[in-house]
């Protein structure tokens, strides 16, 4: 039989019954951490916000707005992963910039896997924010980087 010790006798029923929390846009990387991840993801307004930063790996939240996108890019030395908490979206792939043949909607829970040298973009379909987290191996941006829009991103990159 198990049990439980006080760090896991919580149950929540649904996400309002979480403890509350207020974002900050803080990078708590390198140092070990533990979050709510949707929950970060869900009140996270900025563009883009580096979570957490290690040596090889690197989790960013994003909120794209109502028809904007990620913006055409390529990681030619890693991976990515990105996950949808919320919104609708479009992802394109493909192995140039003009041929971005692989093309699939994507919801609330779904996942994208985009390999190192794809050329890729997500364009928010939807009516609310598109919430996002993405995970590059290795790290993509500087420690502690805040976008607060997709300008501001766009001058840093």
């Amino acid at each position: 039989m198990l049990r439980h010790n006080r760090l896991n006798s919580n149950r929540y029923n649904n996400n309002n019954d979480y403890p509350k929390y207020t974002h900050r846009p803080n990078d708590y990387g390198p140092n070990p951490f533990v979050t709510n991840i949707e929950k970060d993801t869900l009140q996270n307004n900025n563009f883009r916000t580096a979570l957490w930063t290690g040596n090889y790996l690197q989790l960013t939240l994003m909120s794209i707005n109502p028809g904007d996108d990620i913006g055409l890019e390529v990681h030619n030395d890693h991976d990515q992963f990105l996950r949808i908490e919320q919104g609708e979206g479009l992802v394109m792939m493909g192995d140039s910039k003009d041929n971005l043949d692989y093309q699939k909607r994507v919801l609330d829970n779904y996942a994208v896997f985009v390999p190192a040298g794809k050329w890729h973009n997500l364009v928010n379909k939807g009516r609310i924010p598109l919430k996002l987290y993405s995970i590059y191996a290795p790290t993509e941006h500087p420690f502690g980087t805040v976008h607060e829009t997709k300008e501001d991103a766009e001058h840093h990159h």
